[in-house]
Protein backbone atom coordinates (compact mmCIF):
# COMPACT_ATOMS: atom_id res chain seq x y z
CA UNK A 1 0.00 0.00 0.00
CA UNK A 2 1.66 3.58 -0.68
CA UNK A 3 0.55 6.80 -0.85
CA UNK A 4 1.61 8.43 -3.70
CA UNK A 5 -1.76 9.26 -5.04
CA UNK A 6 -3.58 10.05 -1.79
CA UNK A 7 -4.52 13.28 -0.75
CA UNK A 8 -3.43 15.47 1.94
CA UNK A 9 -5.44 15.66 4.88
CA UNK A 10 -5.81 18.85 6.62
CA UNK A 11 -7.76 19.15 9.93
CA UNK A 12 -9.57 21.99 11.09
CA UNK A 13 -11.91 24.29 9.01
CA UNK A 14 -10.53 28.06 10.97
CA UNK A 15 -8.42 30.96 9.14
CA UNK A 16 -5.03 28.86 9.00
CA UNK A 17 -6.89 25.37 7.47
CA UNK A 18 -8.36 27.19 4.97
CA UNK A 19 -5.59 28.99 4.03
CA UNK A 20 -3.52 25.75 3.61
CA UNK A 21 -6.10 24.32 1.82
CA UNK A 22 -6.02 27.36 -0.93
CA UNK A 23 -2.22 27.22 -1.02
CA UNK A 24 -2.75 23.38 -1.78
CA UNK A 25 -5.21 23.84 -4.68
CA UNK A 26 -3.40 26.65 -5.95
CA UNK A 27 -0.63 24.31 -6.29
CA UNK A 28 -2.40 21.43 -8.08
CA UNK A 29 -1.48 19.55 -4.37
CA UNK A 30 -4.83 16.91 -3.74
CA UNK A 31 -6.37 17.72 -0.69
CA UNK A 32 -9.05 17.11 1.91
CA UNK A 33 -10.56 19.39 4.71
CA UNK A 34 -12.26 18.11 7.71
CA UNK A 35 -13.78 20.32 10.16
CA UNK A 36 -15.70 19.30 13.15
CA UNK A 37 -18.41 22.13 13.54
CA UNK A 38 -21.63 22.79 11.72
CA UNK A 39 -19.49 24.92 9.57
CA UNK A 40 -16.12 26.38 9.03
CA UNK A 41 -15.13 28.79 11.06
CA UNK A 42 -17.05 26.68 14.08
CA UNK A 43 -14.27 27.88 17.33
CA UNK A 44 -13.95 31.66 16.04
CA UNK A 45 -17.96 31.60 15.60
CA UNK A 46 -18.08 30.86 19.21
CA UNK A 47 -16.41 34.16 20.28
CA UNK A 48 -17.77 35.89 17.81
CA UNK A 49 -18.97 39.08 19.64
CA UNK A 50 -15.35 39.59 20.26
CA UNK A 51 -13.41 42.12 17.56
CA UNK A 52 -10.39 41.06 17.02
CA UNK A 53 -7.21 44.02 17.56
CA UNK A 54 -5.66 43.01 13.96
CA UNK A 55 -6.91 44.70 10.78
CA UNK A 56 -8.51 42.78 7.97
CA UNK A 57 -4.85 43.35 5.82
CA UNK A 58 -3.70 41.39 8.93
CA UNK A 59 -6.22 38.63 8.35
CA UNK A 60 -6.31 37.22 5.19
CA UNK A 61 -4.19 35.15 3.65
CA UNK A 62 -2.88 36.24 0.29
CA UNK A 63 -3.68 33.40 -1.93
CA UNK A 64 -6.75 32.75 -0.33
CA UNK A 65 -7.76 35.97 -0.76
CA UNK A 66 -5.93 36.16 -4.40
CA UNK A 67 -9.18 32.67 -5.07
CA UNK A 68 -11.78 34.61 -3.69
CA UNK A 69 -11.25 37.60 -5.64
CA UNK A 70 -11.49 35.51 -9.16
CA UNK A 71 -15.16 34.75 -7.89
CA UNK A 72 -15.96 38.28 -8.05
CA UNK A 73 -14.92 38.55 -4.10
CA UNK A 74 -13.82 41.80 -2.22
CA UNK A 75 -11.69 43.11 0.18
CA UNK A 76 -13.32 44.71 3.52
CA UNK A 77 -11.41 48.09 4.18
CA UNK A 78 -7.75 47.28 5.09
CA UNK A 79 -8.28 49.24 8.37
CA UNK A 80 -11.44 48.14 9.97
CA UNK A 81 -11.04 45.93 12.66
CA UNK A 82 -13.40 43.17 11.89
CA UNK A 83 -15.25 40.94 14.92
CA UNK A 84 -15.22 37.32 14.91
CA UNK A 85 -18.21 36.62 13.17
CA UNK A 86 -17.43 39.02 10.70
CA UNK A 87 -14.59 37.40 9.82
CA UNK A 88 -16.68 34.31 9.01
CA UNK A 89 -19.06 35.90 7.12
CA UNK A 90 -17.41 38.42 5.24
CA UNK A 91 -13.57 36.29 4.53
CA UNK A 92 -14.44 32.39 5.95
CA UNK A 93 -17.69 31.37 4.57
CA UNK A 94 -17.17 32.51 1.37
CA UNK A 95 -13.93 31.21 1.12
CA UNK A 96 -15.16 28.01 2.09
CA UNK A 97 -18.34 28.30 -0.85
CA UNK A 98 -16.06 29.15 -3.79
CA UNK A 99 -16.23 25.41 -6.25
CA UNK A 100 -12.63 25.08 -5.50
CA UNK A 101 -12.79 23.99 -1.54
CA UNK A 102 -16.36 23.24 -1.28
CA UNK A 103 -15.11 20.47 -3.21
CA UNK A 104 -12.57 19.57 -0.42
CA UNK A 105 -13.91 20.47 3.41
CA UNK A 106 -16.05 18.56 4.71
CA UNK A 107 -18.10 19.76 7.67
CA UNK A 108 -19.42 17.80 10.70
CA UNK A 109 -16.45 15.53 10.16
CA UNK A 110 -14.60 15.28 13.42
CA UNK A 111 -11.04 13.02 13.34
CA UNK A 112 -11.01 10.93 16.39
CA UNK A 113 -7.75 9.53 15.69
CA UNK A 114 -4.60 9.36 13.28
CA UNK A 115 -2.38 6.33 12.85
CA UNK A 116 -0.30 4.54 9.91
CA UNK A 117 -1.60 2.02 8.06
CA UNK A 118 -1.10 -1.20 9.54
CA UNK A 119 1.97 0.40 11.63
CA UNK A 120 1.50 1.62 15.53
CA UNK A 121 3.53 4.20 16.63
CA UNK A 122 6.04 1.00 18.07
CA UNK A 123 6.97 0.15 14.15
CA UNK A 124 10.08 1.60 12.29
CA UNK A 125 10.24 -0.71 9.16
CA UNK A 126 8.78 1.30 6.01
CA UNK A 127 6.95 3.62 7.90
CA UNK A 128 7.27 6.41 5.87
CA UNK A 129 5.56 4.14 2.95
CA UNK A 130 2.23 3.65 4.96
CA UNK A 131 -0.32 6.30 3.85
CA UNK A 132 -2.28 7.58 7.22
CA UNK A 133 -5.49 6.67 8.23
CA UNK A 134 -7.97 9.16 10.05
CA UNK A 135 -10.41 7.26 11.43
CA UNK A 136 -13.64 10.43 11.45
CA UNK A 137 -16.78 10.49 13.09
CA UNK A 138 -19.42 12.58 11.48
CA UNK A 139 -22.32 14.26 13.75
CA UNK A 140 -24.52 12.51 12.05
CA UNK A 141 -23.60 9.53 13.93
CA UNK A 142 -21.80 7.70 11.01
CA UNK A 143 -17.75 7.30 11.07
CA UNK A 144 -15.50 5.80 8.42
CA UNK A 145 -11.81 5.72 7.95
CA UNK A 146 -10.08 7.14 5.27
CA UNK A 147 -6.39 7.50 4.03
CA UNK A 148 -4.21 10.48 3.49
CA UNK A 149 -0.34 11.10 1.95
CA UNK A 150 0.32 13.82 4.46
CA UNK A 151 -1.65 15.61 7.54
CA UNK A 152 -1.40 18.80 8.46
CA UNK A 153 -3.15 19.27 12.16
CA UNK A 154 -4.66 23.02 12.12
CA UNK A 155 -7.39 21.75 14.70
CA UNK A 156 -6.48 24.28 17.09
CA UNK A 157 -6.94 24.36 21.12
CA UNK A 158 -10.02 26.16 21.90
CA UNK A 159 -12.34 23.23 22.60
CA UNK A 160 -9.37 22.32 25.84
CA UNK A 161 -9.11 25.09 27.77
CA UNK A 162 -7.32 25.08 30.58
CA UNK A 163 -9.14 24.77 34.21
CA UNK A 164 -9.96 26.65 36.89
CA UNK A 165 -7.21 24.89 39.11
CA UNK A 166 -3.81 27.10 38.98
CA UNK A 167 -2.40 23.69 39.41
CA UNK A 168 -3.02 22.89 35.62
CA UNK A 169 -5.93 19.91 36.94
CA UNK A 170 -9.56 20.81 37.82
CA UNK A 171 -10.34 22.36 41.51
CA UNK A 172 -11.83 20.74 43.99
CA UNK A 173 -15.50 21.27 42.80
CA UNK A 174 -14.77 22.59 39.37
CA UNK A 175 -16.75 19.69 37.46
CA UNK A 176 -19.01 19.48 40.24
CA UNK A 177 -20.65 23.22 39.52
CA UNK A 178 -19.63 23.39 35.71
CA UNK A 179 -23.43 24.72 35.02
CA UNK A 180 -22.16 28.21 36.74
CA UNK A 181 -18.83 28.49 35.48
CA UNK A 182 -17.82 29.46 31.64
CA UNK A 183 -14.76 29.42 29.95
CA UNK A 184 -12.78 31.59 27.44
CA UNK A 185 -15.22 34.84 25.90
CA UNK A 186 -18.87 34.28 27.17
CA UNK A 187 -20.96 36.77 25.50
CA UNK A 188 -22.04 38.86 28.00
CA UNK A 189 -23.75 41.67 26.41
CA UNK A 190 -25.61 39.36 23.82
CA UNK A 191 -26.59 35.94 23.74
CA UNK A 192 -25.17 35.12 27.47
CA UNK A 193 -26.50 38.47 28.77
CA UNK A 194 -29.24 36.91 30.94
CA UNK A 195 -26.64 34.61 33.07
CA UNK A 196 -24.44 37.89 34.12
CA UNK A 197 -27.00 40.68 33.98
CA UNK A 198 -27.70 41.92 37.36
CA UNK A 199 -24.85 39.05 38.69
CA UNK A 200 -21.94 38.91 40.72
CA UNK A 201 -19.61 37.47 38.03
CA UNK A 202 -15.77 36.67 38.70
CA UNK A 203 -13.19 36.49 36.38
CA UNK A 204 -10.15 34.66 36.66
CA UNK A 205 -7.18 34.98 34.28
CA UNK A 206 -4.69 37.74 33.00
CA UNK A 207 -5.01 37.77 29.00
CA UNK A 208 -6.94 39.23 25.96
CA UNK A 209 -9.79 36.71 26.55
CA UNK A 210 -9.72 37.72 30.26
CA UNK A 211 -9.54 41.53 29.30
CA UNK A 212 -12.43 41.26 26.64
CA UNK A 213 -14.42 39.60 29.10
CA UNK A 214 -14.04 42.47 31.86
CA UNK A 215 -14.84 44.71 29.99
CA UNK A 216 -18.04 43.87 28.19
CA UNK A 217 -19.14 43.14 32.32
CA UNK A 218 -18.23 46.92 32.95
CA UNK A 219 -20.40 47.98 29.96
CA UNK A 220 -23.11 45.49 31.09
CA UNK A 221 -22.94 47.33 34.59
CA UNK A 222 -23.91 50.60 33.21
CA UNK A 223 -27.25 49.33 32.21
CA UNK A 224 -27.47 46.91 34.84
CA UNK A 225 -26.11 48.74 38.05
CA UNK A 226 -26.82 45.33 40.05
CA UNK A 227 -24.08 43.84 37.75
CA UNK A 228 -20.59 43.61 40.04
CA UNK A 229 -17.04 42.52 38.28
CA UNK A 230 -14.01 40.94 40.14
CA UNK A 231 -10.65 39.69 38.54
CA UNK A 232 -8.57 37.16 39.97
CA UNK A 233 -5.11 36.89 38.84
CA UNK A 234 -2.75 34.23 39.71
CA UNK A 235 0.62 36.55 39.12
CA UNK A 236 1.74 39.91 40.82
CA UNK A 237 2.51 41.84 37.43
CA UNK A 238 0.05 42.99 34.99
CA UNK A 239 1.90 44.10 32.83
CA UNK A 240 1.63 41.80 30.27
CA UNK A 241 -1.75 42.39 29.60
CA UNK A 242 -2.06 45.76 30.14
CA UNK A 243 0.52 45.86 27.32
CA UNK A 244 2.17 48.72 25.87
CA UNK A 245 -0.06 51.24 25.13
CA UNK A 246 0.96 53.60 22.48
CA UNK A 247 3.99 51.23 21.80
CA UNK A 248 2.02 48.36 20.70
CA UNK A 249 2.27 48.29 16.87
CA UNK A 250 -1.42 47.44 17.25
CA UNK A 251 -3.11 50.36 18.23
CA UNK A 252 -6.23 48.66 19.27
CA UNK A 253 -4.12 45.69 21.38
CA UNK A 254 -2.63 48.69 23.25
CA UNK A 255 -5.94 50.29 23.88
CA UNK A 256 -7.52 46.85 25.11
CA UNK A 257 -5.02 46.90 28.10
CA UNK A 258 -4.66 50.89 29.15
CA UNK A 259 -8.55 50.45 28.97
CA UNK A 260 -8.94 48.14 31.59
CA UNK A 261 -6.00 49.63 33.79
CA UNK A 262 -8.45 52.51 33.82
CA UNK A 263 -11.28 50.31 35.09
CA UNK A 264 -9.40 48.89 37.81
CA UNK A 265 -7.69 52.22 38.87
CA UNK A 266 -11.23 53.51 38.43
CA UNK A 267 -12.48 50.59 41.48
CA UNK A 268 -14.74 49.46 38.51
CA UNK A 269 -13.06 46.25 38.31
CA UNK A 270 -12.27 44.76 41.81
CA UNK A 271 -8.65 43.07 41.63
CA UNK A 272 -6.75 40.29 43.44
CA UNK A 273 -3.73 39.43 42.80
CA UNK A 274 -1.40 36.53 43.61
CA UNK A 275 -4.67 33.95 44.02
CA UNK A 276 -3.52 30.33 43.13
CA UNK A 277 -7.34 28.92 42.70
CA UNK A 278 -7.83 24.95 44.26
CA UNK A 279 -10.96 24.90 45.37
CA UNK A 280 -14.88 25.72 44.15
CA UNK A 281 -17.69 25.66 47.23
CA UNK A 282 -21.13 26.07 46.96
CA UNK A 283 -22.44 29.16 50.24
CA UNK A 284 -26.10 29.12 50.05
CA UNK A 285 -27.20 30.18 46.45
CA UNK A 286 -23.50 31.64 45.69
CA UNK A 287 -20.22 29.75 45.12
CA UNK A 288 -17.30 31.05 46.65
CA UNK A 289 -13.69 30.50 45.57
CA UNK A 290 -10.70 29.24 47.30
CA UNK A 291 -7.30 29.22 46.50
CA UNK A 292 -3.48 30.26 48.01
CA UNK A 293 -1.51 33.29 48.27
CA UNK A 294 1.86 34.26 49.91
CA UNK A 295 0.16 35.10 53.30
CA UNK A 296 -1.77 31.69 53.33
CA UNK A 297 -5.14 30.24 52.02
CA UNK A 298 -8.12 32.80 51.57
CA UNK A 299 -11.59 32.85 49.88
CA UNK A 300 -13.03 34.76 47.10
CA UNK A 301 -16.31 35.66 46.72
CA UNK A 302 -19.64 35.43 47.09
CA UNK A 303 -20.21 35.24 43.28
CA UNK A 304 -23.30 33.88 41.19
CA UNK A 305 -20.93 33.02 38.13
CA UNK A 306 -17.53 32.73 37.36
CA UNK A 307 -15.59 32.92 34.09
CA UNK A 308 -12.36 30.97 33.45
CA UNK A 309 -10.37 32.62 30.94
CA UNK A 310 -6.78 31.17 31.44
CA UNK A 311 -5.90 29.91 28.30
CA UNK A 312 -6.14 26.63 26.48
CA UNK A 313 -4.25 23.50 25.59
CA UNK A 314 -3.77 21.43 22.67
CA UNK A 315 -5.83 18.27 21.97
CA UNK A 316 -2.95 15.42 22.09
CA UNK A 317 -5.37 12.30 22.27
CA UNK A 318 -5.72 12.59 18.18
CA UNK A 319 -2.23 12.40 17.65
CA UNK A 320 -1.61 9.18 20.17
CA UNK A 321 -0.57 6.60 17.14
CA UNK A 322 2.10 9.31 15.78
CA UNK A 323 5.86 10.35 16.83
CA UNK A 324 5.27 13.85 17.97
CA UNK A 325 8.32 16.04 18.90
CA UNK A 326 6.62 18.33 21.42
CA UNK A 327 8.29 21.18 23.78
CA UNK A 328 7.83 19.42 27.43
CA UNK A 329 6.57 22.20 29.14
CA UNK A 330 4.72 23.99 26.39
CA UNK A 331 3.16 20.98 24.42
CA UNK A 332 3.65 23.09 21.02
CA UNK A 333 6.14 21.80 18.55
CA UNK A 334 9.58 21.39 20.21
CA UNK A 335 11.54 23.79 17.29
CA UNK A 336 9.12 26.72 18.91
CA UNK A 337 9.03 26.00 22.42
CA UNK A 338 12.38 28.59 23.23
CA UNK A 339 11.07 30.95 20.92
CA UNK A 340 7.64 31.56 22.55
CA UNK A 341 7.95 30.47 26.12
CA UNK A 342 6.23 32.96 27.95
CA UNK A 343 8.44 32.21 30.91
CA UNK A 344 10.91 34.34 28.77
CA UNK A 345 9.29 37.11 26.95
CA UNK A 346 6.27 38.15 25.41
CA UNK A 347 7.23 40.18 22.50
CA UNK A 348 4.04 39.28 20.27
CA UNK A 349 7.11 38.37 18.23
CA UNK A 350 8.59 35.67 16.94
CA UNK A 351 11.62 34.52 14.50
CA UNK A 352 10.49 33.16 10.70
CA UNK A 353 9.84 29.65 10.83
CA UNK A 354 8.37 27.31 8.41
CA UNK A 355 7.99 23.29 7.54
CA UNK A 356 11.79 22.34 9.03
CA UNK A 357 10.17 23.98 12.25
CA UNK A 358 6.71 22.49 12.11
CA UNK A 359 7.15 19.00 10.95
CA UNK A 360 7.88 15.85 13.40
CA UNK A 361 9.79 12.59 13.35
CA UNK A 362 6.40 11.08 11.76
CA UNK A 363 7.25 12.09 7.98
CA UNK A 364 4.61 14.29 6.42
CA UNK A 365 2.66 15.46 9.40
CA UNK A 366 2.88 19.05 10.39
CA UNK A 367 1.31 21.40 13.35
CA UNK A 368 0.03 24.92 12.47
CA UNK A 369 -1.85 27.37 13.64
CA UNK A 370 -2.28 28.11 17.17
CA UNK A 371 -1.93 24.87 18.17
CA UNK A 372 1.69 24.69 17.06
CA UNK A 373 2.10 27.14 19.92
CA UNK A 374 0.54 24.61 22.26
CA UNK A 375 -0.17 26.14 25.91
CA UNK A 376 1.68 29.69 24.63
CA UNK A 377 -0.35 32.79 24.28
CA UNK A 378 -0.43 35.69 21.43
CA UNK A 379 -1.02 34.03 18.51
CA UNK A 380 -1.48 35.77 15.43
CA UNK A 381 -3.08 35.07 12.18
CA UNK A 382 -0.12 36.54 10.31
CA UNK A 383 2.01 33.38 11.14
CA UNK A 384 -0.28 30.73 11.04
CA UNK A 385 -1.01 32.16 7.05
CA UNK A 386 3.23 31.75 6.70
CA UNK A 387 3.36 28.48 8.69
CA UNK A 388 0.98 27.18 6.13
CA UNK A 389 2.38 28.69 2.82
CA UNK A 390 5.65 26.87 4.00
CA UNK A 391 4.24 23.47 4.83
CA UNK A 392 2.55 23.38 1.43
CA UNK A 393 5.44 24.41 -0.21
CA UNK A 394 7.31 21.63 1.03
CA UNK A 395 4.64 18.81 0.45
CA UNK A 396 4.47 19.69 -3.29
CA UNK A 397 8.09 19.72 -3.39
CA UNK A 398 9.19 23.00 -4.06
CA UNK A 399 11.44 23.45 -1.23
CA UNK A 400 13.07 26.94 -2.59
CA UNK A 401 9.13 28.40 -1.64
CA UNK A 402 9.53 26.21 1.60
CA UNK A 403 12.75 27.04 3.07
CA UNK A 404 11.88 30.94 1.99
CA UNK A 405 9.80 32.02 5.20
CA UNK A 406 9.60 35.59 5.93
CA UNK A 407 7.24 36.56 8.79
CA UNK A 408 7.28 39.73 10.96
CA UNK A 409 4.55 40.84 13.43
CA UNK A 410 3.89 43.60 15.31
CA UNK A 411 5.18 43.76 18.90
CA UNK A 412 3.10 44.49 21.43
CA UNK A 413 5.54 46.86 23.18
CA UNK A 414 6.19 44.76 26.07
CA UNK A 415 8.97 42.24 25.18
CA UNK A 416 10.27 40.06 28.46
CA UNK A 417 8.58 38.39 32.06
CA UNK A 418 12.42 40.11 33.33
CA UNK A 419 11.41 43.56 33.43
CA UNK A 420 13.46 46.32 34.23
CA UNK A 421 11.31 49.64 34.65
CA UNK A 422 11.94 52.50 32.15
CA UNK A 423 11.85 55.51 35.15
CA UNK A 424 11.40 58.29 31.80
CA UNK A 425 8.29 56.39 30.81
CA UNK A 426 6.83 54.64 33.52
CA UNK A 427 6.43 52.20 31.04
CA UNK A 428 8.38 48.54 32.00
CA UNK A 429 10.00 46.92 28.74
CA UNK A 430 12.84 45.18 27.90
CA UNK A 431 15.77 43.36 29.78
CA UNK A 432 17.61 43.04 26.26
CA UNK A 433 16.82 46.10 24.97
CA UNK A 434 17.05 46.32 20.98
CA UNK A 435 19.83 47.62 19.14
CA UNK A 436 19.44 52.05 19.22
CA UNK A 437 18.85 52.25 15.64
CA UNK A 438 16.46 49.62 15.65
CA UNK A 439 12.01 50.06 15.70
CA UNK A 440 11.94 46.79 17.96
CA UNK A 441 11.19 46.66 21.51
CA UNK A 442 13.68 44.09 22.27
CA UNK A 443 16.33 42.23 20.46
CA UNK A 444 14.21 39.11 19.61
CA UNK A 445 12.00 41.00 17.42
CA UNK A 446 14.57 42.82 15.86
CA UNK A 447 16.25 39.38 15.31
CA UNK A 448 13.04 38.70 13.82
CA UNK A 449 12.86 41.49 11.87
CA UNK A 450 16.55 41.50 10.22
CA UNK A 451 15.85 37.84 9.79
CA UNK A 452 12.66 38.11 7.33
CA UNK A 453 14.98 40.27 5.12
CA UNK A 454 16.84 37.09 4.19
CA UNK A 455 16.08 34.42 2.48
CA UNK A 456 16.46 31.17 4.09
CA UNK A 457 17.85 28.67 1.50
CA UNK A 458 18.94 24.87 3.00
CA UNK A 459 20.33 21.98 1.40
Amino acid sequence: MTSENLPVAIIGGGPIGLAAAAHAIARDVPVKLYEAGATVGTNLRDWGHVRVFTPWELNVDAVARSLLERHGWRMPPLGELPTGEELYARYLKPLAEIPELAAVVEVGARVAAISRAGADKVVSKGRETKPFRLRTARSDGGAREDLARAVIDASGTWTTPNPLGAAGLPAEGEVAHAGRIAYGMPDVLGRDRASYAGRRTLVIGAGYSAANVLIDLVRLAQDDPRTSVTWVVRGTNLVRVYGGGRADQLLARGALGWHLKELVDQGRVSLTLGFAATAVHEAGDALLLEGNTNEGPRRIGPADRIVVATGQRPDLGMTRELRLDLDPWLESVRALGPLIDPNVHFCGSVPPHGHRELAHPEPGFYTIGVKSYGRAPTFLLLTGYEQARSVVAALAGDMAAANAVRLVLPETGVCSTQFEPDVATGVECCSEPAPAASQSCCRVGARAKDKADEVVTAD
